[in-house]
């Protein structure tokens, strides 16, 4: 449990420095990332237990990527992650799971995904701010991506990239699980949003 708690005071302390840097109140934050100011206060207060749907939106207005609200200061300049030293961010009733591995650092960093979707299980993900480009690579089996309401079969050994700004799901294919690395390459800068 205090690895829990230890968790939630990085990500209190990383939202709060973010919000403050880019000059948002609680307010206009829950406004634009559509979070209640409630669940704000109790977030940088480390209560509460926000779902992976609440830190996209809140990491898409920050202009910053989901590890960045996640991850304390890095250490040296290799970093290496195993999958089984990440704890899933998503997990499907039917045992599919989504762990981010590490974001790059930099002006337009890029998050590295490890996904395993079960046949038939989806994750329906919300478009992203403008100018993110997701790609997946297939490593075992068969699944469909859905970008905008169009069906794609992205087979073993296939990459695929696409805008992230429109609505997309993911779903496994066939007959057995199948595992992508998916990347997120955000664009530089802080977000401006009306």
């Amino acid at each position: 449990m205090a690895e829990a708690e230890a968790a939630l005071r990085t990500l209190a302390h990383n939202v709060r420095t973010a919000r403050t840097r880019a000059g948002l109140s609680l307010d206009e934050l829950g406004r634009r990332a559509k979070v209640s100011k409630g669940a704000l206060v109790g977030l940088e207060k480390a209560q509460g237990n926000p779902n992976f749907a609440t830190l996209v939106r809140l990491a898409d207005t920050l202009g910053v990527s989901v590890s960045a609200l996640l991850e304390g200061s890095s250490e040296g300049r290799v970093r290496v992650v195993a999958a089984d030293a990440v704890m899933p961010l998503w997990t499907g009733v039917q045992g599919s799971e989504a762990r981010l591995m590490l974001t790059t650092s930099g002006p337009a960093p890029v998050e590295v995904w490890r996904w395993k979707l079960e046949p038939d299980e989806e994750y329906p993900s919300h478009p992203h701010q403008a100018g993110v480009v997701e790609t997946v690579s297939v490593t075992a089996g068969r699944m469909t991506l859905i970008v905008d309401g169009a069906e794609h079969t992205v087979e073993v050994g296939q990459t695929a990239t696409f805008d992230g700004d429109v609505p997309h799901t993911y779903r496994g294919a066939g007959t057995e699980p199948c595992h992508l690395i998916m990347t997120v390459h955000l664009p530089p800068g802080p977000v401006s949003t009306s």
